[in-house]
């Protein structure tokens, strides 16, 4: 479960770690009102769960009234990467001088909890690892013991954090953790975490995702489920279809069934330079019907330029898939997307032989079923 950025920041702020005075607002009106009470110069920022959104036009700096109104009706009703915008915070601006990140998450390389410190804050934390890694400190810790003090220390030392701030930030280091640890966390990061020209550090943004098989433990969390979903049809609609699903930011949208399937051709869509769309695990024994909801979500992403649809039959039989596809494709009067499909296993044959091949692509291996699909996506960029 995803926290928004305004539900992950009052976990984090009742934890102790500071972060800038806000209010959420769901209408001009409100917004304006919420900034004239905080004070300008404040950051109006639309609480939607996707990377970018202030290259997206997503967060806006206003410095006053008339700024602030003109931003919160550009911001609520938007459409940020699929996304439609009907909340926004309204939050103090920090007066920075430097950005930081901070992070926790599971190495399941190493099996062990890893916290990460970089100097690099305020971008995409994923490009930095992959373009400059050794930019990232990463301390691993025995999740018997926690983190120690000393561990926060030289993470954020190592990292080249001013010495005159690096107390203040090992400490909302070591916090993090313990959050991660005792909510169960899958993920928590700041980024990002700024150093103001008094020389404090703020929580400028939060990311909270809880692991959804904990929330037993876990009451208050478990209560900001039903609006964490909010302003993400998808999300909602795979809670309908009961489906396990991902939105992520590329544009090749990925059916499969069994989680390491789709793992697999995740990885496959990266490898052979394409950008998956989401996650989409339709189960095991997936009837027609099933087959068919999976295509209507995906087909009802805006993002998605091309569809693989990759299923190896033990359970899943691949003739009741064929006819879930036929049944979805035929009908459109015209295919929105390009679809290309794999099969293997239980019945794949008489799949083959059931598709419709004039509404999809048919590949032998799954090598070949991607390169054709990010090939499909590469074509509709062009």
């Amino acid at each position: 479960m995803k926290l928004h950025e305004y539900q992950a920041k009052q976990v984090f702020a009742d934890a102790g770690i500071p972060t800038p005075s806000s209010t959420l607002a769901d209408t001009v009106d409100d917004a304006v009102a919420a900034a004239e009470e905080i004070g300008y110069p404040v950051a109006i920022k639309a609480q939607v769960q996707v990377g970018g959104r202030g290259k997206a036009g997503g967060i806006k700096l206003v410095d006053d009234a008339d700024e602030a109104r003109e931003a919160a009706d550009a911001i609520l009703g938007m459409d940020l990467k699929g996304i439609h915008v009907d909340r926004v915070l309204v939050e103090e601006a920090v007066d920075f001088v430097n950005e930081l990140y901070v992070g926790v998450t599971m190495d399941r390389g190493e099996g062990k909890p890893v916290a990460m410190v970089s100097t690099r804050g305020g971008v995409n934390i994923e490009e930095v690892a992959e373009e400059d890694p050794d930019a990232i400190v990463r301390e691993h810790v025995d999740p018997s013991f926690g983190m120690h003090p000393y561990q926060a220390r030289r993470a954020v030392y190592e990292a080249g954090v001013e010495r005159d701030v690096a107390r203040d930030v090992a400490s909302v280091l070591q916090t993090l953790y313990t959050l991660w640890d005792d909510r169960d966390g899958a993920d928590a990061e700041i980024n990002p975490l700024m150093v103001t020209s008094d020389r404090e550090v703020v929580a400028a943004d939060a990311v909270m995702n809880i692991d959804e098989d904990a929330l037993f433990r876990q009451p208050e969390l478990a209560e900001m489920e039903d609006d964490a979903a909010g302003g993400d049809d998808l999300e909602a609609k795979a809670d309908e279809y009961g489906f396990d699903y991902v939105r992520l930011e590329g544009n090749v949208g990925i059916i499969g069934n069994g989680a390491g399937l789709v793992m697999t051709t995740l990885d496959l869509v990266d490898h052979y330079g394409g950008e998956p769309a989401n996650f989409l695990d339709i189960g095991g024994g997936a009837k027609a019907e099933r087959v068919t909801n999976a295509l209507d979500m995906v087909f009802s992403d805006e993002n998605v330029d091309s569809v693989v649809f990759n299923i190896f039959g033990g359970i899943t039989r691949g003739d009741e898939v064929a006819r879930g596809i036929n049944e979805a494709l035929e009908g459109f009067d015209e295919i929105p997307k390009p679809v290309v499909v794999r099969l293997a296993g239980t019945n794949w044959e008489e799949g083959m032989e059931i598709l419709n091949k004039d509404l999809v692509t048919v590949e032998q291996t799954l090598e070949d079923a991607v390169q054709r699909a990010v090939a499909n996506a590469e074509e509709v960029d062009q």
